[in-house]
């Protein structure tokens, strides 16, 4: 099939193109700045209709826009999140009734962060999106509240946790602490992260894309085992060969967030999320455990 892809310059997106393209599909990517590279791109500005919305005709969309989250929680930081996210979705969405079918499958990106911070709860796709804090809930209810109205056969809104993959901020990261001997537990070590593979990841947008698949409305893409950030570190360390580490009080954190300009809610606050859709409908992951995710994303890397 051919998929347009918003956001497809990203890190997430360039992996997505590949996966397709490897899947012999048709990718198309729309961005604000076209550069050479294998995968045809159309310039659209990320707020208006244009010329680009013809390509949407007979298209699957996947629309993955908006600016990485890690960044200081300011209120002009929380409007750029928001606004990144909400103008190019409402253009899509607006560009869509110019239609003369409707788009076959939309899958439009979320984030577990929609649920804040939320303790020991296990969470599936019923639970309730959180009053706060404005950078994770507010940011992610006015995205996906921006899609309302899209002319598609098949809405998918996919919630997606920590997507751990070789050359991203959120691994290299988490790696670089381990290697340096910082890979002590964050804060209270007990706030649950739930993390996907990027294999996984792919393999359930392909799901999702499949007209075979009739599965719409909310599903998280994250993987079925959440683990404690206690349990995250230790799994890194031992896949980077690194003994136990002296803890990272949350004061530290905080500090350290403001040197960095990144939100300490990233590494302070929790969500215990499952994919209940996903294993309802028999999906399977091929990495369902943390260390040996881990271990083959190390892999992966030492080879390269």
């Amino acid at each position: 099939m051919k998929v347009v892809i918003a956001g497809g310059s990203g890190a997430l997106g360039r992996r997505l193109c590949e996966h397709l393209e490897v899947g012999g599909h048709e990718v198309v990517v729309l961005t604000r700045r076209p550069r050479p590279g294998r995968f045809r791109q159309v310039e659209w500005d990320g707020s208006s209709v244009g010329a680009w919305s013809a390509e949407l005709e007979g298209s699957a969309l996947v629309n993955l826009a908006g600016e990485l989250v890690d960044r200081r929680p300011t209120a002009a930081n929380v409007e750029l999140l928001t606004t990144s996210r909400v103008e190019p979705t409402r253009a899509l969405v607006t560009a869509s009734a110019t239609l003369a079918e409707p788009v076959p499958v939309w899958l439009q990106a979320s984030t577990l962060a929609i649920y804040g911070d939320a303790g020991d709860e296990v969470l599936d796709e019923t639970a309730p999106p959180a009053d706060g804090p404005p950078q994770m809930a507010g940011v992610a209810k006015a995205w996906e509240k921006s899609v309302e109205g899209a002319n598609t056969r098949r809405l998918v809104t996919l919630r997606t946790g920590i997507v751990l993959d070789n050359g991203t901020p959120a691994l290299d990261r988490l790696l670089s602490l381990a290697k340096w001997g910082l890979g002590g537990r964050v804060g209270p070590g007990t706030q649950w992260i739930s993390w996907i593979h990027i294999d996984d990841w792919l393999a359930i947008v392909s799901f999702l894309l499949d007209p075979g698949t009739a599965m719409a409305g909310t599903v998280h893409a994250t993987g079925p085992r959440p683990v404690r950030n206690a349990e995250l570190m230790a799994a890194l360390r031992r896949n980077v060969g690194r003994p136990a580490a002296p803890p990272t009080p949350a004061a530290m954190v905080r500090l350290g967030a403001v040197a960095l300009r990144t939100d300490p809610a990233l590494a302070l606050t929790g969500r215990r999320a499952v994919p209940a859709r996903l294993l309802d409908a028999g999906f399977e992951f091929d990495h369902p455990d943390i260390d040996e995710a881990l271990a083959d994303l190390t892999s992966r890397e030492r080879a390269d």
